[in-house]
């Protein structure tokens, strides 16, 4: 069962806050990556937090900041009930209000901490400041749109300052099963360009095809070959806005033998074709 306690704007716009109550167990159908923030802060139970090639336990008080195009998924733990909070915005935020977006706003999504477990005193800050964003979505009072860029801009400020003080840092699972699951993911995103397979992965970590599928996916809540999928359109993504590269050129960089193919599994991963992608990102 969800409870909703609060939800501002959808996934698609420049802010977007939820306030979230979960009895029961529950996952992300997947993992999954998008071109936005996401500060997500635990409240009350635990979860697992996949990031990139990291699996995370996170307790209540802990934050998870992801930066743009990282993927990630929480999943479910022992105790499945929870409460989080969570935020996810765009560089267009602060630009749309003629704003610059400062670097030091942005500084916590860069630095290579991305869990941080926060002290009791510390929890208090950071949550008077979660509660007032939500206080002011729901009100709308006037100018709640600006103010929320400026209570936003005080917790990114906040959380800042902590990094550099050597805020206590969320521990990586260590079960044999994530650990595993941890270095086959870590391996697939500096190898996507190559051709890759599970029979490819099994030579490489003396485990079995089957014990592989099974548990990657257990784990990331995706298939292997949707996560080398994912890993081969990131870096696409990246290269459709950063260099003049011929499409075809591009598939054949970051692994796909078929520009069709590559054609059809952007557009499966970004809801439009390469062509439009680059068009829309280099306008």
């Amino acid at each position: 069962m969800v409870k909703a306690l609060v939800r501002y704007g959808s996934e698609q716009d420049v802010f977007y806050l939820t306030h979230i109550k979960r009895i029961g167990e529950h996952s992300m159908p997947g993992a999954h990556f998008h071109p936005c923030y996401e500060i997500y802060y635990l409240l009350a139970g635990e979860r697992y937090y996949f990031i990139n090639d990291k699996l995370y336990h996170i307790r209540k008080g802990d934050m998870v900041l992801i930066d743009k195009n990282v993927v990630h998924k929480t999943s479910g733990i022992n105790l499945p009930d929870h409460e989080r909070i969570m935020i996810n915005f765009k560089d267009e935020f602060y630009c749309a209000a003629c704003l610059p977006v400062n670097l030091d706003l942005l500084r916590p999504f860069q630095n290579v901490v991305q869990v941080i477990r926060f002290q009791a005193d510390q929890q208090w800050v950071v949550e008077s400041l979660l509660y007032k964003l939500a206080q002011e979505v729901t009100e709308q009072a006037v100018g709640f749109e600006s103010y929320i860029r400026y209570v936003l801009g005080e917790l990114l400020i906040y959380i800042s300052r902590q990094l550099d003080t050597n805020a206590a840092v969320g521990t990586e699972s260590n079960t044999p099963q994530h650990q595993k699951v941890n270095e086959i993911v870590k391996y697939i995103n500096e190898n996507y360009m190559n051709p890759l397979s599970l029979s490819t992965l099994s030579g490489q970590f003396f485990v079995s095809t089957y014990h592989i599928s099974h548990v990657f996916r257990d784990v990331t809540g995706i298939t292997f070959i949707d996560y080398v999928n994912i890993a081969r359109i990131k870096a696409a993504c990246s290269l459709l806005k950063g260099t003049d590269s011929k499409i075809i050129e591009i598939a054949e960089q970051v692994g796909f033998s078929n520009v069709v193919h590559f054609g059809r599994t952007f557009k499966k991963y970004m809801q439009e074709t390469p062509l439009a992608y680059r068009k829309k990102n280099r306008s």
